[in-house]
């Protein structure tokens, strides 16, 4: 199991170094298993003493640190969250200036700006530990939840109620009550607690009923039916969608009651409507954003740049590598080929040697 040195995840505060959303101070191959702690064999004493140790390791805060102890599957459930939300982020910004790099100091530097980034990264990991917290209940690696019992399903004469779904509705409650809420009047932690609702929204969007037919000669006189989350793949090409399409909004302060609220930005010149004004809390599905992004090229407190980054000719160089130009290297690989199935049950392949471009931007 690869076990980082340090986590922290999903506090909302913006003023602090020491706060994080995902943490990817450990080197991630995208190989990973999901659940990169395995269960535990140890005696009840020493199990629960790991799983004390294992909140306490979390950078959490006093009330997140209570819910992950109350429960022993709570501190895995964290820690797979924040691996598959980290291994998301860097596929779908795989092509990308920003790659989702978040080790050292950028991580810090990124969660305390407004950018479109960070909108992404609240919603990734909000949306990730619902993922995981739903998955753990229907695994039976939690002791509060189990499976998702679903009494609002509908034609219930036409099929009865069976298997184990994804039990979302325990998910979004524990998930609500980790992040906790936030004051109105910060406009910032507003805006990051909507990103976060964001991410929770496309899990739950995502939501399929899936059925399985019993009877005799394959009859459906009986449908065994649970409910089950959408891939997390899928979720995140959803809010790469989003963070596309974010909506940067700008402050301002109602004179009436001091209070800050929340507008989308408009061309210049262009009038605000008539009416009352905008709701503090705005209802959009958009991801929302309050300042524009660097363009990550050169090497920041936000990014490493991305001199030396790898590209592809025709389709991202000249995008990636900031017009810089780009390196090309010429290299020998050996891949498996031509493979066929034998009887029974293995695969054999041929060994298919050929030369390939490499291309990686210049300084």
């Amino acid at each position: 199991a690869i076990i980082p040195t340090n986590y922290c995840l999903l506090t909302t505060p913006s003023n602090s170094d020491d706060i994080c959303l995902i943490d990817l101070s450990y080197r991630l191959t995208g190989n990973e298993p999901l659940s990169i702690l395995p269960l535990t064999s140890q005696p009840d004493e020493r199990a629960g003493k790991a799983h004390y140790k294992l909140c306490d390791r979390l950078k959490l805060e006093k009330k997140q640190r209570r819910m992950c102890r109350r429960d022993p599957g709570v501190a895995e459930t964290l820690m797979e969250a924040i691996s598959m939300s980290a291994l998301e982020c860097q596929y779908q910004f795989r092509f990308e200036r920003w790659n989702c790099t978040l080790e050292g100091r950028y991580r810090a530097h990124i969660l305390k700006r407004g950018f479109k980034e960070t909108a992404f990264l609240y919603a990734i990991s909000s949306a990730g530990l619902t993922h995981a917290m739903a998955k753990a209940c229907s695994a039976g690696r939690m002791e509060r939840c189990t499976c998702d019992e679903a009494p609002d399903l509908e034609n219930r004469k036409a099929w009865q109620w069976g298997g184990c779904g994804d039990n979302l509705k325990y998910s979004n409650k524990f998930v609500k009550d980790f992040l906790g809420k936030r004051s109105n009047k910060d406009l910032r932690a507003r805006i990051d607690m909507h990103n976060s609702n964001v991410g929770m929204k496309v899990i739950k969007a995502g939501v399929e009923t899936t059925c399985k037919c019993h009877g005799v000669s394959g009859s459906c006189t009986v449908q065994t039916c649970w409910r089950q989350l959408a891939p997390f793949h899928e979720i995140g090409k959803q809010l790469k969608q989003r963070y596309e399409t974010s909506v940067k909004v700008a402050s301002s302060t109602n004179e009436a009651t001091g209070e800050g609220e929340i507008s989308q930005t408009r061309s210049q010149g262009q009038q605000p409507p008539p009416g009352p004004r905008p709701d503090l809390i705005p209802r959009t599905p958009d991801l929302l954003h309050i300042e524009d992004s660097p363009n990550f090229c050169r090497p920041s407190k936000y990014s490493a740049g991305t001199l030396a980054r790898k590209c592809y000719k025709d389709k991202n160089c000249e995008a990636i590598c900031c017009g810089r130009g780009h390196n090309t290297q010429s290299r020998v690989v050996t891949r498996p080929c031509q493979c066929q199935v034998r009887w029974c049950c293995y695969v054999e392949c041929k060994q298919c040697t050929q030369r390939e471009e490499v291309y990686t931007c210049k300084g």
